[in-house]
């Protein structure tokens, strides 16, 4: 019997605190109708001062690891896509193994928002080369510690959260059926954070000029987004040997609803095979999609057999999809 890799448990963890746009309206000039009409978010959530990506990230996992009907000491590996680790080394990767009491290898990805299905990829390969037999996806994000707060253009958009995956082989004709990877660093500066890094060592110089924070813009990444999104999910699409119109669920990166709306019609797929929840959750970068499938999963939105989709784009610039059968 042929075999694919597939998810075979889901986990999600976001913090307890809800960030409202009524709450932005007391810190930022804006108002919630501003926020709502240009983005389609109405709230997200905020990590807690100490509770850190591999907080989030653990309690996810340890979800997912439990619904997949295993134990820590199961998993062959962990990957955590991220971008906002609890620290530049060691990866955030080896301390969720510490945190779960796993005993496998364990490494950081990142492709920002689209880390999730570039993760998926990364570890498909891996199932279906007979290396791994069990792996730990997770996308887990703090944006909130890079934001900067008095800029209303980036500080409505982001929340925090974590989403999980265990990914093992799968039987029949269910699992992953096709993936999707592209890129495009001519266009790395229109999504950044500049400090940090060797360009731009920490300073005080760069505190104050908050360099450390999301810098974005939004016009030129709105576009972009728009057209590599599409054609992603059609690219992935006719990898699968499939049509549009056989795709029961589209989960797009929830960024922003314009472009959501955007890509449905450029892929020409009515509204009700599209999932939403940013409006509860904003853009949460790498776990963004995978938070969604648990929530369409556990709302019954998908069902064993429907042809799902995700596609994603984000800082690179990268976009990713994955169809699969549920």
């Amino acid at each position: 019997m042929k075999k694919n890799a597939g998810i075979i448990g889901l986990g999600v963890y976001v913090p307890e605190k809800v960030l409202t746009n009524t709450d932005l309206e007391k810190m930022v000039d804006t108002t919630d109708e501003w926020i709502l009409s240009r983005t389609g978010i109405r709230e997200r959530r905020i990590a807690m001062p100490g509770e850190t990506c591999s907080d989030l990230a653990t309690k996810a996992g340890l979800e997912a690891v439990k619904n997949a009907g295993l134990t820590p000491t199961d998993l062959d590996l962990i990957i955590v896509a991220t971008i906002s680790g609890d620290m530049l080394f060691p990866s955030t990767a080896c301390l969720v193994q510490s945190k779960l009491g796993a005993a496998c290898p364990a490494f950081d990805l990142g492709a920002a928002c689209s880390g999730f299905p570039y993760a998926v990829a990364v570890a498909q390969g891996l199932i279906l080369s007979g290396s791994f037999k069990n792996i730990l996806v997770i996308g887990a994000e703090v944006l909130s510690g890079f934001i900067d707060w008095s800029d209303r253009s980036t500080c409505v958009l982001f929340g925090d959260g974590a989403g999980a995956a265990v990914i093992s082989e799968v039987g029949g004709n269910k699992g992953i059926l096709s993936t999707y990877l592209a890129s495009d660093g001519r266009y790395a500066d229109l999504l950044k954070i500049p400090a940090g890094g060797s360009a731009i060592p920490p300073s005080s110089e760069s505190v104050q000029q908050k360099l450390h924070t999301l810098k974005m813009n939004g016009s030129e990444v709105f576009k972009l987004a728009v057209r590599n999104m599409g054609d992603a999910a059609l690219k992935a699409i006719e990898l699968a040997g499939l049509k549009p119109e056989q795709i029961d669920l589209l989960i797009p990166h929830q960024a922003n609803l314009r472009i959501i709306n955007a890509v449905r019609e450029r892929v020409n797929m009515p509204q009700e095979k599209i999932f939403i929840n940013l409006d509860r959750y904003g853009n949460m970068s790498s776990a963004s999609t995978i938070v969604a499938l648990y929530e369409a999963v556990k709302t019954g939105r998908i069902k064993s057999g429907n042809y799902i989709e995700l596609v994603a784009f984000g800082s690179g610039l990268t976009w990713a999809s994955t169809v699969m059968r549920w």
